[in-house]
C-alpha cells in the first residue's frame, strides 16, 4: 500500500524547493550558475520519481520496453553527477577566469555527453527481459553489455562525488582564511550552508555508487551483497530530503534570521523591561500579554511591545529621577563598563527606582522628571536599541537600592 512513498515525500521536498526557487530562475534563466541550481533540483526530484516501483511498472508497461525505466534512471543520474560538477565550476570561477571556466565545463560537458550516449547504447545491446523494479543493477550484474552499462554510470556518479567534495573542501578552506574580509564575512552563512549541502549530497552520492558497485563486484564474485545495494537506494532517497532542505535553508534562512527569529530574540530579550514597566500597572501578573492577535508576524509583535514599553515609560515620566540615573551611570564607568554598557545601567537603575516609586506613589518634581526624559532621548538619539540594552541589564540592577547597580557582564 505505501510501495514508493519514500522516493515521493522526497521528490516532493525537491519539488516544493524548486517551486520555490522558480521566480529566482525566470528572472535569471541567462546565469549558467542558476540554471545549474534548478537542474539539482529538478534531476533528482525526476530521478527519485522514476526510481519508484509503481512508477518504474508504469514506465514499462506504457512503453512496452522492458526495464526502459532503468535506463531513464541511469540517465538521470549522470545528468545529476554533471550538473552538480558545473555548478561547482561556475560557482567557484573568477570574474577574471571565465575563459578558464568555459573550457572546463565544456571538458566535462563532452565527457558525461559521452557517458550517457554510451549507456543509451549498452542499454539497448544488452538483454534485459525481465523486470527488476528493486535490483536492476545487481540482477544484471553478470549480462554483457548491462553489467559495463551499470558500472558506467556508477564511476561517473562517483567520479563527480570526489571533484564535489574536493572543491567544496579547498574552497571551504580559502573562504575560512578570507572571512576578515566584509565582503565575505556578510555572505559567510549563506556560502557555509551551501557548501555544507554539497558535502553532504556530494558524500552521499560516493557511498552511493561504491555501496552498489561492491554489490556488483561481489555478484561477479559468486555472492548476494544485495543488502549493500538495498542500503545505497535508501540513502539516495534521503539525499534528495536533504538537498531540498538544504536549498531551502540557503534561499530562505536570512530572509526568515530577519523576520522571523530577530524578532523573536528581541522580544526575549525585552521581558525584563517589559515586566517592571508594564505589568504593575496592567495587572498582568507574570504572563507576558501582546496587544496584537496571536497570528500577527513576529514584526508586528515586536513593534507593539516596544510601543507599548515606550507608551508606559511615558506614564512613569512622573517617577523618574536623573539624579539616580546619574548616580548609577558614574558607578558603572567606576567599575569600567563600556559606555554604552554604562548609559543602559544608569537608565535601568533610573526605571527600576521609578517604578517602586510609582508602587509608593512617591513622584519627583518637574525638574528631576524632565532631566531624565532628556537623558532618555539623548541615549535613543545614540542608541537606538536603547530599551534592548536597558532591558538586558535590568537583572543585574538591584531591588532595594535604586542608585547603585552591580556589574553586568560584558557581552
Amino acid at each position: 500500500m505505501y510501495e514508493g512513498v519514500n522516493y515521493y515525500v522526497s521528490a516532493a521536498v525537491l519539488g516544493v524547493t524548486f517551486l520555490a526557487k522558480l521566480p529566482a530562475l525566470l528572472r535569471r534563466w541567462r546565469s549558467p550558475t542558476v540554471r545549474a541550481v534548478n537542474a539539482l533540483l529538478v534531476l533528482p526530484c525526476a530521478g527519485l520519481l522514476l526510481s519508484a516501483p509503481p512508477t518504474i511498472r508504469f514506465v514499462n508497461r506504457v512503453t512496452g520496453i522492458a526495464n526502459l525505466s532503468a535506463l531513464l534512471v541511469h540517465c538521470t543520474i549522470c545528468g545529476i553527477a554533471y550538473a552538480c560538477v558545473v555548478l561547482m565550476e561556475y560557482w567557484r570561477g573568477e570574474a577574471h577566469e571565465q575563459a578558464r571556466t568555459r573550457r572546463r565545463v565544456r571538458a566535462w560537458s563532452r565527457g558525461y555527453g559521452l557517458v550517457t550516449a554510451s549507456i543509451v547504447v549498452l542499454f539497448f545491446l544488452g538483454d534485459r527481459p525481465v523486470e527488476r523494479p528493486r535490483d536492476f543493477d545487481t540482477y544484471y550484474a553478470t549480462t554483457p553489455f548491462i553489467r559495463e552499462m551499470v558500472v558506467l554510470y556508477l564511476l561517473a556518479f562517483v567520479v563527480a562525488g570526489v571533484a564535489t567534495v574536493r572543491a567544496c573542501w579547498r574552497w571551504a578552506v580559502e573562504l575560512s582564511t578570507a572571512r576578515r574580509c566584509p565582503d565575505v564575512s556578510r555572505g559567510w552563512g549563506a556560502l557555509r550552508t551551501g557548501l555544507l549541502v554539497f558535502v553532504v549530497v556530494s558524500l552521499a552520492g560516493v557511498l552511493f555508487g561504491s555501496f552498489k558497485l561492491v554489490a556488483i563486484l561481489a555478484r561477479w564474485a559468486g555472492h548476494d551483497w544485495e543488502g549493500l545495494n538495498q542500503g545505497a537506494t535508501l540513502l539516495m532517497s534521503l539525499t534528495g530530503v536533504i538537498i531540498g532542505l538544504g536549498f531551502l535553508v540557503a534561499a530562505f534562512g536570512p530572509r526568515l534570521g530577519e523576520h522571523v527569529w530577530r524578532p523573536l530574540l528581541t522580544i526575549i530579550a525585552l521581558r525584563h523591561l517589559w515586566r517592571i514597566v508594564c505589568h504593575p500597572v496592567t495587572g498582568a501578573g507574570n504572563s507576558l500579554l501582546l496587544t496584537t492577535p496571536w497570528y500577527s508576524s513576529p514584526e508586528q509583535h515586536l513593534v507593539a511591545r516596544i510601543t507599548s514599553i515606550h507608551d508606559w515609560m511615558l506614564k512613569l515620566r512622573a517617577y523618574c529621577s536623573d539624579e539616580v540615573r546619574a548616580a548609577a551611570y558614574q558607578q558603572a564607568k567606576d567599575h569600567g563598563e563600556r559606555e554604552d554598557r554604562a548609559v543602559a545601567i544608569g537608565l535601568a537603575t533610573m526605571l527600576r527606582a521609578a517604578t517602586a516609586a510609582r508602587a509608593r506613589q512617591a513622584g519627583v518634581d518637574d525638574q528631576q522628571s524632565a532631566r531624565a526624559a532628556a537623558s532618555l532621548r539623548s541615549a535613543e538619539a545614540v542608541y537606538p536599541d536603547i530599551v534592548v540594552r536597558v532591558s538586558r541589564v535590568l537583572p543585574f540592577v538591584p531591588e532595594g537600592e535604586p542608585a547603585t547597580a552591580t556589574r553586568a557582564p560584558a557581552g
